[in-house]
């Protein structure tokens, strides 16, 4: 799916670029974050996710003989700053973290530095990008974690806000540790392995529910899971079910896979389906159900003694209904007079408003004894963290509160993706990432995985960046 959206863009954008452009400014160099202030759900963590398709749209940016035209139309911008976007080459410098990293608030996810035009271009779709997928991964991963190991299915396509959001739903949900989708253009995009059986309407069309059953299993003999509530789940469904196993699939040598419930109390009913399938010998028939899940319910079902094997979350994961914006933020950090940086920094009244100036890079640093994350440290882009030396952390809000580590390794969070326009990374196909995103949450300790009242994961500042951001506080608030 290579389309240009190039113009998918803020129009402040392009008035701002052209501004830049005839104030002499199109070379100038700077640079800009995209970082957000609040975990969703007042979680520990989010999952930072979408990088693959800003590698695409950035790749693709171009403009149109038909953009151009659109932009003139406008009457408000110069020939030479449309002759510029006509010729237009992006040639920024991209750094970014890999996708399926647990990231926290502050933290730039991505850093473009580059022309200033060209960086300010980038603004919109860098944000829509990385907000999107970030948040879906982030819920899809409280609600895989609140499953405790049983099997999440994505089933929110019908109800996602749009085909893109369904797609770029589905992709992400899987990077937060999904199994797969009920959306099958995403199988044929990313090798997410499509999940589906019967709806209700397959019941309905049949005479008798027993004959929808029958027909569907002779039809699909293996793996054949049934949809058991569209009448009555004790009374009839189920009952069926068990019958069409031992008059239709037992003398084909097969098993019935599963049952699913879409409605009615889960808890109460999953326990009556466990006992009947295991008094009938389905002892291995596994019991699926959806319905307007999330975490919480999840959660507490499993622990009211639900009886459930795999769930199908749709509408509350696709959206994130219960907090549908991630919120990231992109802010200029720094400007370069040749060779010497001048960072920037945005005032506010709401301190949390208050941005991190210059040009930067992340750490995370783990013990090595039990490769758990202690903290993360923004630094400036050229400083290094010597892990063969104690190195001290400290609150940058209570400096005061410090504290020295020893026996730590120290990992750089951000990659070049792009030097000067040229693809320099490459990305890892999509299972990768889910193994790398389950391997680095597992690095966290589970006081920080806890749905309420999670522990505040430590994001300092080095001492370079502390002083350089109390310097200009300093300077502007005189």
């Amino acid at each position: 799916m290579k389309n240009n959206l190039t113009m998918l863009a803020d129009f402040y954008e392009f008035t701002m670029a052209n501004g830049y452009f005839k104030s002499g400014l199109k070379d100038k160099i700077a640079s800009f974050d995209m970082f957000f202030r609040k975990v969703p759900d007042n979680g520990g963590f989010a999952i930072s996710a979408g990088l693959e398709q800003l590698i695409e749209y950035l790749q693709n940016l171009s403009f149109s003989e038909n953009d151009i035209d659109y932009l003139r139309s406008r009457g408000i911008f110069s020939e030479d700053f449309l002759e510029y976007l006509k010729n237009f080459e992006f040639c920024c410098d991209v750094y970014a973290m890999r996708e399926g990293t647990p990231c926290f608030p502050g933290e730039p996810l991505v850093i473009i530095k580059g022309p200033l035009i060209q960086a300010q271009l980038v603004e919109t779709m860098v944000l829509l990008t990385l907000n999107h997928q970030s948040l879906i991964a982030t819920k899809a991963n409280r609600i895989v974690r609140a499953a405790a190991g049983r099997t999440v299915m994505e089933f929110g396509s019908r109800r996602a806000q749009g085909a893109d959001a369904a797609i770029a739903g589905s992709r992400a949900a899987y990077i937060g540790g999904c199994a797969g989708s009920a959306c099958t253009i995403s199988d044929v995009l990313y090798q997410i392995p499509a999940l589906g059986t019967m709806a209700h309407s397959w019941v309905q069309t049949f005479d008798t529910e027993y004959e929808a059953f029958e027909t569907y299993a002779r039809t699909y003999p293996t793996g054949c899971t049934l949809l058991i509530d569209t009448y009555n789940v004790l009374k009839s469904g189920l009952p069926n079910a068990i019958r069409v196993h031992k008059e239709v699939l037992e003398p084909m040598g097969c098993r019935l896979s599963g049952v699913r419930i879409d409605s009615g109390d889960i808890t109460y009913l999953t326990k009556k389906i466990r006992k009947t399938l295991d008094d009938a010998g389905l002892t291995d028939c596994k019991i699926v159900v959806s319905n307007s899940l999330d975490e919480y319910i999840i959660r507490d079902t499993l622990m009211q003694g639900a009886q459930i094997d795999s769930f199908g979350v749709g509408e509350r994961l696709i959206t994130s209904k219960s907090e549908p914006v991630f919120g990231g933020v992109y802010k200029l950090t720094a400007v370069w007079n040749g060779e010497e940086m001048q960072p920037k920094i945005k005032l506010s009244e709401n301190v949390e408003k208050i941005t991190l100036p210059g040009f930067k890079q992340v750490y995370r640093l783990y013990e090595r004894d039990t490769d758990k994350a202690i903290a993360d440290v923004i630094t400036l882009h050229d400083e290094e963290i010597d892990s063969s030396k104690p190195y001290e952390i400290f609150d940058p809000e209570h400096a005061w509160k410090r504290k020295k580590i020893t026996d730590f390794r120290a990992e750089k969070l951000l990659v070049k993706i792009f030097d000067k326009g040229k693809l320099v990374y490459n990305a890892p196909k999509l299972s990768a990432v889910k193994e790398y995103a389950q391997s680095e949450i597992d690095k966290l300790w589970d006081e920080v995985k806890r749905f309420e009242n999670p522990h505040k994961y430590y994001v300092d500042l080095s001492q370079n960046l502390w002083d350089m951001r109390s310097s200009l506080l300093k300077h502007f608030s005189s």
